[in-house]
């Protein structure tokens, strides 16, 4: 029993200083002024509305990156699969 208090005391005063340190940053200031204020609201349908509207338009960037991702690999397939045609039999064989 005395063993684990001993380990203890030093974890905690650790922890103590660590949990003190947090609480003077910018972080723990923000996070005692959420806690203060509460959850943040939903905000204005016009502002969820826009944030819908972006968010598509940010997933019809990301489809159209894909797409473009997909012509190039195929494009790379192709571009080695005809180097391979054209190499000669004797590079082949070594």
């Amino acid at each position: 029993m005395e063993g684990v208090l001993a380990l203890m005391i030093p974890i905690v005063a650790v922890g103590g200083f660590f949990a003190w340190m947090i609480s003077l940053s910018p972080v723990g200031k923000a996070f005692a002024e959420r806690l203060k204020h509460g959850p943040p609201t939903g905000g204005t349908s016009e502002d969820q509305a826009e944030l819908v509207e972006n968010v598509e338009h940010l997933r019809r960037e990301v489809a159209e990156l894909a797409e473009r991702v997909d012509f190039t690999e195929r494009l790379l397939g192709q571009r080695k699969a005809m180097d391979q045609i054209e190499r000669p039999k004797s590079d082949v064989a070594r």
